[in-house]
């Protein structure tokens, strides 16, 4: 048993993960998942965090995407459109601030790069695209092109 804790002690003194199998609470065990959590860094963040939500709208003439950039200055943001319909939205989140370390209790602010892609079902009219930004909300009015106008038909409904 003195060898086993010995060698369990120099392999953790050397980088390795050794799990320890301990009979533990459940309080316990959800006061230390609750622990973990809160020292979560930027590296250990799923990736879902990092994409900018959005919202994609039509109406008749185009199609309006609107995205949650919050911190990002309108400078960081880049927006591309591929021949095929692809919107890509991306930004980079810059730290202002030098931080010293010693006085953070826990940050969960992050900063650096935010990226989506969007595929647009439409025949829409990517020439005449145009962006707002304010506040952090992007806004994009891409506008659709007579074809796409043409496609939608209305259907008369007859009572039986």
């Amino acid at each position: 048993m003195k060898n086993e804790l010995a060698s369990t002690e120099a392999g953790n003194r050397t980088g390795r993960n050794i799990p320890i199998h301990v009979p533990v609470s459940s309080e316990l065990k959800h006061f230390l998942q609750h622990f973990w959590n809160m020292v979560e860094t930027p590296q250990t963040l799923d990736t879902a965090d990092l994409s900018p939500k959005i919202e994609v709208a039509e109406n008749k003439d185009a199609v309006t995407v609107s995205a949650e950039l919050p911190g990002i200055d309108a400078k960081d943001i880049d927006l591309q459109i591929s021949s095929d319909g692809y919107l890509t939205i991306s930004g980079e989140k810059k730290c202002s601030t030098a931080h010293n370390e010693k006085d953070n209790y826990f940050s969960e602010i992050y900063y650096g790069m935010v990226k989506r892609t969007i595929p647009l079902p439409w025949d829409l009219d990517y020439n005449k695209a145009d962006a707002k930004y304010n506040d952090g909300l992007l806004s994009i009015e891409i506008p659709k092109t007579q074809t796409e106008k043409a496609k939608v038909k209305k259907i008369n409904v007859n009572k039986m």
